[in-house]
């Protein structure tokens, strides 16, 4: 799979495809990319790339002639186009997974107030936020989407990894722990030193369920809706609901951190 980004500062971008997981897969010809400086195709000798918007307004505006010139040099026609802003469809696991499936996305980095609407009629497919909320670097939020897309590419990691992970079940993701057993007086829950995986994927599944009922009970109805919620899920979220106090949760969460804060005085 192929990522081009169209951005006025590739050095951005640059260092993410030059680094960790992204930089195994791209040494391994799994994952191309190429950054595109809109500049480069910009028409005076300064390199003017934006403007003030017709109608008045704060702030400035990508030009549409270098950016459509840049999108013409790499036949962006020929590919899906992606324009990342705050104003565009929630970005979500779901289209990561689409978007993993297509040979070459090209990204428009947006800056300043926007780009020209022109541009997005004449050559955007889709827009996409990754958020409700405002950046200034249309490259960092094209670069979250590039993280979450490639990872899911054929071979860059296992499948085990991507199947068990928040979101791919509709639900978060179970706690986890790792060496030593003792830390700070808390020990790993016992069920997973025990050796019975059974046991353990129905903790896992029971923890999820916890966590995502806390923090995304969204999620909780959605599964319900999409069928993708299962009788043993439904049997435990009823235990669950009966049990657990999330204030007192939340309370215990709050009074375990004010600990942690007077031991490292």
């Amino acid at each position: 799979m192929k990522f081009t980004v169209l951005t006025l500062f590739p050095e951005i971008p640059q260092a993410f495809f030059s680094s960790s997981i992204m930089k195994k897969a791209v040494e391994r010809g799994i994952i191309a990319y190429d950054l595109v400086n809109i500049r480069d195709f910009a028409f005076d000798k300064h390199k003017t790339c934006d403007d003030a918007p017709y109608g008045g307004g704060a702030g400035q505006l990508l030009l549409p002639e270098p950016l459509g010139r840049a999108l013409d040099s790499v036949e962006a026609y020929k590919k899906h186009v992606v324009y990342v802003t705050p104003s565009g469809k929630p970005f979500t696991q779901k289209k990561a997974l689409q978007l993993s499936k297509k040979d070459e996305v090209v990204f428009i980095c947006g800056r300043y107030e926007g780009i020209d609407q022109r541009i997005i009629d004449f050559y955007v497919d889709e827009e996409l936020s990754i958020g409700d909320y405002v950046m200034s670097s249309g490259e960092v939020a094209a670069t979250v989407i590039i993280d979450s897309v490639y990872r899911l590419v054929e071979d860059v990691i296992t499948q085990e990894s991507l199947e068990e992970e928040s979101f791919s079940s509709g639900l978060l993701e179970y706690p986890q722990y790792t060496r030593p057993n003792v830390y700070k007086g808390m020990e790993v829950p016992a069920v997973l030193t025990g050796g019975n995986h059974e046991e353990i994927r129905k903790w896992r599944l029971k923890k999820s369920l916890e966590k995502t009922l806390m923090n995304r009970p969204d999620l909780i109805s959605n599964a319900r809706l999409t069928g993708t919620l299962t009788d043993e899920a439904e049997k435990m979220i009823e235990c669950i609901a009966e049990h657990v106090d999330y204030k007192n949760d939340r309370k215990m969460r709050k009074a375990l951190r004010a600990k942690r804060s007077q031991m490292e005085k």
